[in-house]
C-alpha cells in the first residue's frame, strides 16, 4: 500500500527544505559542481573579494528561487504544475550548493540577510500560486529572466582566469533559461513591462545589500 502524505509530513519536508537552504554547507547537490573539472586560478585579494561578493549575490538569488518554488508548489492548483515546481526547486538546490562551495573556496561567506529574503520570497511564491497557475508560472518566467540577466552581468565582471566561477555561472544560465521556457510553454502569463521593472528594482535592492552584508 502507498502511504498517504500527511500534513505533518509536509511540514517536516518544508522545515527540512528551509534548513538545507539557509544553513551553510547543508544543501546536497544531485549533480557535481561544474567547477570541479576546472583548475583553480590565482586571484589577488581584491579580485577574491569581488568574486566572493558576486557569488554571494548568486547564492542569495538561489535562496530566493528555492523559496519561491516552495511557496508556489504549496499553493499551486494543478498537480502537474506542483510537480514541475518541485523538479525546478531540486535544480535550484544544485545551484545553491555550487555557489556555497565556491564561496568556501574563496574564503567567503553567505549573506546574513538570507533568512529575510527567504521569508519574503516564500510569501510571494505562495501568493502567486494562490492567485492561479498562469500567474504563478508567469512569475517563474519573469523571475528566471531577471536571474539570467544577473548571471550574464556577473560573467562579464569575473576575472578572465577564474574558470571555476565561470563554469558554475554558465551552467546556471543554461538551467535558468530552461526553467523560463518551461514556465511559458506551460501556460505562464507574460508579465507587462511595468511589473518587470518593479521586479528589477527589488532585485537591485537585493544585489546592493547582499554584495557586502
Amino acid at each position: 500500500m502507498t502511504r498517504q502524505i500527511s500534513h505533518a509530513d509536509n511540514l517536516i519536508h518544508q522545515f527540512d527544505t528551509v534548513l538545507r537552504t539557509l544553513v551553510p554547507k547543508a544543501a546536497q547537490p544531485s549533480r557535481p559542481s561544474p567547477a570541479n573539472v576546472q583548475p583553480e586560478s590565482f586571484l589577488d585579494e581584491e579580485q577574491r573579494r569581488q568574486v566572493a561578493g558576486l557569488m554571494r549575490i548568486n547564492h542569495t538569488g538561489e535562496v530566493c528561487a528555492q523559496a519561491l518554488y516552495q511557496g508556489q508548489g504549496l499553493t499551486a492548483k494543478l498537480t502537474e504544475t506542483r510537480e514541475r515546481m518541485e523538479e525546478a526547486a531540486a535544480e535550484e538546490i544544485d545551484h545553491l550548493a555550487w555557489c556555497d562551495q565556491r564561496l568556501q573556496e574563496l574564503d567567503g561567506r553567505t549573506s546574513y540577510l538570507n533568512p529575510a529574503f527567504y521569508a519574503a520570497s516564500f510569501g510571494l511564491g505562495a501568493l502567486a500560486g494562490a492567485i492561479g497557475d498562469r500567474v504563478s508560472l508567469g512569475f517563474v518566467a519573469a523571475t528566471e529572466e531577471q536571474v539570467g540577466r544577473h548571471l550574464e552581468s556577473h560573467l562579464r565582471k569575473l576575472p578572465i582566469d577564474d574558470k571555476r566561477s565561470r563554469a558554475v555561472l554558465e551552467q546556471m544560465c543554461i538551467d535558468e533559461a530552461q526553467h523560463e521556457r518551461w514556465a511559458l510553454e506551460s501556460g505562464g502569463s507574460r508579465f507587462p513591462l511595468p511589473v518587470k521593472w518593479g521586479m528589477r528594482l527589488v532585485s537591485k535592492v537585493m544585489t546592493k545589500s547582499v554584495y557586502r552584508i
